[in-house]
């Protein structure tokens, strides 16, 4: 929607080089718990939650429980579904922040790497027959979100979403991420954009454009068709 208006982008550009530096996605929380995203990013996942109305969502990358928590809250608002959290390494007061709260009821944490085999087998048994929504939000570094992308972009129903966050990694200038393995050359943008390439089954929905300020340019994607 936004996207051809120049003048909007460079100073969403501009702005974003400041509140990555700040850790602004770190001052806002879901029902108590700290959620670590840009709130136009959570205003558009309600968004796509209500459209799709998904019987499971699927988070790779929990850290300290509000997006679960958020998910949890949507699902209850249309009265089903569930959340499967993937995380390889859950604080234990994580752990007891998300299982003492009144929405503990819809998630379910699966313990290991997003990307190792016996966790998609186990995740390959709870999608059957369900409208799946998938969010990646684990390791950052192109070869990982890479492997995510090929590994959940089967189990997303047609006309659900494949959320791929932080993309917007790659258009900040080189050293403004220290201290992570990911950063310009090397990101979730990088990798969305060589899966892109390859695969036809995704679309990315410009309906989100119009967010402006978000962690997650391109990030947005519709699935079109299956897989043959």
């Amino acid at each position: 929607m936004y996207e051809d208006n120049e003048s909007l982008q460079k100073a969403w550009q501009s702005f974003h080089r400041e509140i990555v530096k700040i850790k602004y996605a770190y001052n806002f929380k879901w029902c108590g718990i700290p959620i670590l995203k840009i709130p136009q990013d959570i205003i558009a996942l309600q968004e796509i939650i209500w459209k799709v109305r998904p019987d499971l969502i699927i988070e790779t990358g929990v850290a300290h429980g509000g997006s679960c928590i958020f998910f949890a809250s949507m699902l209850e608002l249309l009265g089903r579904g569930e959340v499967i959290g993937v995380e390889i390494g859950l604080y234990p007061e994580t752990r007891k922040t998300i299982f003492e709260h009144p929405l503990s009821k819809r998630i379910t944490i699966i313990d290991g790497s997003s990307t190792d085999i016996k966790v998609i087998n186990k995740i390959k048994e709870l999608v059957k027959g369900k409208m799946v929504m998938v969010c990646l939000d684990s390791d950052h570094t192109h070869d990982h979100v890479l492997k995510e992308l090929e590994l959940y972009s089967p189990i997303v129903s047609i006309g659900s979403y494949l959320v791929v966050d932080d993309t917007g990694v790659e258009d900040l200038p080189e050293g403004t991420v220290s201290n992570r393995a990911w950063g310009k050359g090397n990101n979730p943008g990088t990798a969305l954009a060589e899966f892109l390439k390859k695969n036809t089954n995704f679309i990315v929905d410009k309906t989100y454009t119009k967010l402006i300020i978000t962690g997650s340019p391109g990030g947005y994607l519709r699935k079109v068709i299956n897989y043959l």
